[in-house]
């Protein structure tokens, strides 16, 4: 066991799921976990040690397929979309597991750069609490350890992975399971 510092994320997190069954089972899984660490251990994990701040919504699969469908033209709900905030990503790992935003930014567009005693904000997390919940049944783990799996899975695309290619999949997968790990979280 040991100390951490000072936590590096401040986390604000919405909740708007209707169900009031799904509705209490979210409020126990949120209730068993420190959000506080497991995102402090994505980003540690992704090797980042700065202030950081970050929005979490936990809603529904109507509000994800809305989101989905309006930044990603694709009229599904989904598990988790992640929306950074960074013109590049803030993790120095290999290219081909980072997003890049090169090909939308104009050469002589100014870059806003954060002072580095300022908190940056990394962007906004939206996860289905639905999907969580189902996902979690057809593998047959809780729907907590997957919204554990999830939230890291998000922090870690705000940093800067993208697992649009196998090598960034692999190295998401390996350091969600990390953080899994990390917060005892069991399959």
């Amino acid at each position: 066991y040991h100390l951490m510092q000072e936590p590096l994320a401040q986390i604000d997190l919405y909740t708007n799921v209707e169900n009031d069954e799904l509705n209490r089972l979210l409020t126990q899984a949120l209730a068993s976990i420190d959000l506080d660490s497991v995102v402090q251990y994505t980003l540690q994990e992704a090797g980042v040690n700065q202030p950081v701040m970050l929005t979490l919504l936990i809603t529904d699969d109507e509000t994800l397929r809305d989101m989905n469908r309006q930044y990603r033209q694709q009229n599904i709900p989904t598990d988790v979309l992640s929306f950074p905030l960074l013109n590049k990503p803030l993790v120095d790992a290999p290219a081909e597991q980072l997003w890049s935003r090169e090909e939308t930014a104009e050469q002589d567009e100014k870059v806003f750069v954060t002072p580095p005693e300022l908190t940056t904000n990394l962007g906004d997390i939206a996860i289905s609490w639905p999907t969580v919940i189902r996902q979690a049944g057809e593998v047959g783990h809780s729907p907590t350890y997957e919204l554990v799996y999830l939230i890291a899975h998000g922090v870690l695309h705000l940093v800067g992975y993208d697992d649009h290619t196998e090598a960034g999949y692999q190295a998401m997968v390996q350091l969600q399971q990390n953080v899994l790990a990390s917060v005892g979280q069991k399959a």
